[in-house]
């Protein structure tokens, strides 16, 4: 069976994984502060890690991923999901410290956002899959299709029309490459 961390479990961990949460009132196996010290885990330890509604709490959200980097082992999965910044609920959280858009995790990627590495981070990601949810109104009139699976329109939509045609929610599926 895959070894599985759920970062920022809560009190619905993920079946099967080890949940970590700095909160003791979670379904937390183990209890950290993700933005005061590495994780309490070891390098390469996991098959897959899992940060969902987590990242945008992070006062540091490139030592985050660096962490999540650093358990997975290589080829592992990385997945984070979190709010797009045109939602309402990115900001309407106070606990929200960042407000991401679908070109945020392209610093990991070996390419880089323009088409060179980033000296941010060592750590590298490749793009598994990154799906993005609209709100339902515009799923309904096809948007969302469109913002999935056309790299150019999802650029037009991002640059253009996401504050109008608003995002709902991002999933980065990822890998780690070691």
């Amino acid at each position: 069976m895959p070894r599985i961390l759920d970062l920022g479990c809560g009190p619905r961990k993920f079946p099967g994984a080890i949940g970590a949460d700095r909160l003791p009132q979670t379904a937390a196996d183990v209890l950290c502060d993700f933005d005061a010290a590495p994780l309490p885990f070891a390098d390469n330890s996991f098959d897959e890690v899992r940060a969902i509604h987590v990242i945008e709490h992070s006062a540091n959200p490139i030592r985050f991923v660096e962490e999540m980097h650093r358990v997975a082992r290589p080829g592992g999965r990385l997945l984070i999901v979190t709010p797009h910044c045109s939602d309402a609920s990115s900001f309407a959280d106070p606990t929200h410290r960042l407000h991401l858009n679908s070109f945020a995790m392209r610093f990991f990627y070996e390419g880089g956002f323009h088409g060179e590495g980033h000296w941010y981070s060592a750590a590298r990601l490749r793009e598994r899959r990154l799906r993005i949810r609209l709100l339902s109104l515009w799923r309904w009139l096809g948007f969302e299709f469109l913002v999935n699976h056309s790299a150019r329109f999802r650029k037009f939509w991002e640059y253009y029309l996401c504050f109008v045609v608003r995002g709902k929610v991002m999933e980065f599926d990822l890998e780690a490459v070691k």
